[in-house]
């Protein structure tokens, strides 16, 4: 007679059973990095001169918005809003922000404490993320504009060229991409949204599309962390330069 499989936790060595971390780290991490991100965002907005060195532009103040008023405050701005609204809407920082501000709930098998007012997405201020699908061709302009910038970013006074700020508005550029194209509101906009992709026995090209995109958001939160570090990363750069505390190096 066959003997019965014993546990894995019978075989499993003493002192090897992995530790996991307590459920408030993740909404503690959370509320520090967006809440830094805030700040700092805030503080160059407003105290920032213009946002370029050269051919380099902040992504805070692209597109140039207030070089069409004559007020380049208006780039700050208008370029902070809309990445305000389609991060801040977005389904994967919703989950972020919840628990991290609000511990609505702290944790996956935390209970969460009732909250007699408490109306969720159905009034207002929460009820702004229903806007999350129209924020997303917004995000989108930006983004046409961080590539241009990307690409003028690698053309100097004397040719082309490649520099340290160059790289940094590249990489900037293809994250925000990845993080804008993994998007459940762009998932939805090429496929979610129809109740049969193939009705007729035939897989489409509608039903292809979306199954490529589910395959990009299952690292949507990894884009979305990557490329909020690599706007930060790309403005410091140009406010150091346009400060005179570094030079750009330039690699050839």
């Amino acid at each position: 007679m066959a003997q019965p499989l014993e546990s894995s936790s019978a075989t499993r060595p003493q002192g090897s059973a992995k530790k996991e971390k307590p459920y408030w780290v993740e909404p503690l991490i959370t509320m520090v990095v967006l809440g830094v991100w805030v700040l700092y965002s805030l503080w160059e907005i407003f105290f920032h001169n213009s946002g370029t060195y050269q051919n380099y532009i902040s992504p805070y103040f692209s597109p140039g918005v207030g070089k069409w008023f004559g007020w380049h405050l208006l780039d700050g701005l208008y370029v902070a809003w809309v990445p305000f609204l389609f991060r801040f809407s977005c389904y994967y920082y919703r989950r972020e922000y919840y628990r991290g501000f609000f511990w609505d709930p702290p944790g996956c098998a935390v209970h969460d404490k009732p909250r007699p007012r408490y109306s969720g997405e159905t009034k207002w201020p929460l009820a702004f993320n229903n806007l999350h699908r129209y924020a997303w061709y917004l995000a989108f302009i930006v983004l046409v504009f961080l590539w241009k910038d990307a690409v003028q970013a690698f053309f100097f006074k004397n040719g082309f060229g490649v520099g340290i700020g160059s790289l940094l508005l590249l990489i900037n550029a293809v994250l925000l991409t990845f993080y804008t194209f993994s998007c459940h509101a762009f998932r939805h906009m090429v496929g979610g949204k129809k109740d049969c992709f193939s009705c007729d026995g035939k897989p489409t090209t509608s039903y292809k599309l979306w199954n490529r995109v589910s395959s990009w958001n299952v690292f949507h939160g990894t884009w979305a962390w990557a490329s909020l570090a690599s706007v930060w990363a790309a403005d410091l750069y140009i406010r150091l330069l346009s400060m005179g505390v570094i030079h750009d190096v330039r690699l050839f």
